[in-house]
């Protein structure tokens, strides 16, 4: 009686903990959709405290004995502590409000949060079937909804954005979602059939090129081209990763001359913008030179100007946009994101008017802007414990390559719905790696872990 009460305590403890797993993801995932019709926009910060609440209870009730596990959990939780941390000596520093460190903190570390909380929930393959199934609905509504926005409302370009409807760069991150979710779907669902999974690639690619998302596509290229580099242990399989990268850029540039919808691509084919003096260069570093005119100690090198006070998505835009929501509980603000808006709003280069790949608002810059060095030092950290420890294979690693390039183009590391999809589908394939552990003892991609005890 004792063994079959614990068990379902435990199966209860599971339900409780990925039902709420669940609904953290869906507050990020479905708020901008939710918000066009009609709702009020303090529905865009439910996840601020849902993400970490669902995070924190599924800690508290797992009941796992894997010590590999455990330690993982610990390193993400001092990683983050670590951040933290670092975000309110910044704040005592320049004098910036209490809830600018939490906004600024969660916007950078929800993703890590969930993706915690995933890898901590003992699973079975049941169990884990139940999630992936939710999370690929999710998905699929996305796609779906992608879809209807072209064919039937006629939206093509910026405007088809899929859950994302009606943000800024919401085609971006839409498109970024759908090929994430694609590549996913068909390195994974093996019992599915080969001409399901390659449909819905094909449909990511659609919505890619109909949406003129080009640098989803660039990041894509560019996360299997660095991931063919960290392949040189294995000379076999590094030649066969960098001739299908060849084959790739070959037929790419092809595409661009010979296919009308891809002639979108040209705009980004001008040399001229990119030397020392081009426009693109000076408006990609514009957020930078900016940040370091507001440097009055060489200890803003090291802590920067203060959370949510130079080229982040809270600086550049949220503490605006949202004011009456975070003024009353002291939010502060800087001149940095509005002298960078003066010059990049007209500019033809600039986010509004020109394309977010040449935005001076961008993830890597924000975290140094806002934490400085030690920020930057403390982020990359908790990416290094992903990277070692987490991504099962090389599916996982190219997700991780793509955010990080996404962090050199716009904001992206700061969208809610995008990081945590992100984090959803690197924690369910650590998941099924576990599984195949468990069902075999050994597993091909992953040395590194060892066999789970759940």
């Amino acid at each position: 009686m004792n063994v079959e009460a614990a068990s379902i305590q435990r199966k209860n403890s599971y339900i409780k903990s990925s039902g709420l797993l669940l609904l953290a993801f869906a507050t990020a995932f479905f708020p901008r959709i939710i918000q066009s019709y009609g709702a009020p926009s303090i529905i865009n910060f439910l996840h601020f405290a849902i993400v970490p609440f669902a995070c924190g209870v599924a800690l508290l009730t797992t009941r796992t004995k894997n010590r590999r596990q455990i330690l993982i959990s610990k390193e993400i939780l001092a990683g983050l502590l670590i951040f933290l941390t670092i975000g309110f000596a910044s704040a005592l520093f320049n004098k910036v409000g209490a809830i600018n460190v939490f906004v600024d903190f969660l916007l950078f570390t929800e993703a890590f949060m969930l993706l915690l909380a995933i890898i901590s929930l003992p699973m079975s393959e049941k169990s884990l079937g139940r999630f992936r199934a939710w999370i690929i609905g999710f998905n699929v509504i996305h796609l779906l909804l992608a879809f209807f926005q072209w064919l039937v409302l006629h939206l093509i370009s910026d405007d088809m954005q899929g859950v994302f409807y009606r943000t800024g760069s919401g085609h971006v991150v839409g498109s970024s979602v759908s090929l994430s979710f694609s590549l996913f779907y068909f390195t994974g669902a093996k019992n599915r059939p080969l001409w399901l999974r390659a449909l819905v690639v094909v449909a990511s690619l659609i919505h890619l090129v109909v949406s003129d998302a080009k640098q989803v596509i660039v990041t894509f290229i560019l996360g299997f081209a660095i991931l063919s580099l960290t392949k040189t242990k294995n000379p076999g399989k590094a030649l066969l990763y960098i001739i299908g990268l060849t084959i790739l850029i070959i037929a790419f540039q092809w595409a661009i001359e010979n296919v009308e919808a891809l002639s979108a691509f040209k705009t980004w084919i001008r040399p001229e913008l990119y030397g020392s003096d081009g426009e693109a260069t000076k408006m990609k570093l514009l957020g930078i030179n900016t940040t370091l005119a507001h440097f009055h100690s060489p200890v803003n090198w090291w802590l920067g100007l203060g959370p949510g006070h130079t080229i982040g998505r809270l600086g550049g835009w949220m503490l605006k946009d949202y004011s009456s929501l975070l003024n009353p509980f002291g939010a502060t603000t800087s001149t940095v994101a509005d002298e960078v808006w003066a010059i990049a709003r007209d500019h033809w280069l600039g986010p509004i008017r020109g394309s977010s790949f040449f935005a001076p608002f961008f993830g890597w810059a924000a975290i140094w802007g806002d934490f400085g060095f030690l920020g930057l030092f403390a982020y990359l950290y908790l990416c290094a414990i992903v990277w070692r420890k987490v991504c099962a294979d090389d599916f996982s690693k190219v997700l991780m390559l793509t955010v990080c390039i996404h962090g050199f183009i716009f904001t992206q590391m700061e969208e809610p719905g995008y990081m945590l999809t992100i984090a959803t589908l690197i924690g369910l394939r650590w998941q099924e790696h576990q599984a195949k552990v468990k069902n075999t003892g050994t597993v091909q991609f992953q040395p590194m872990l060892h066999r789970s005890s759940y």
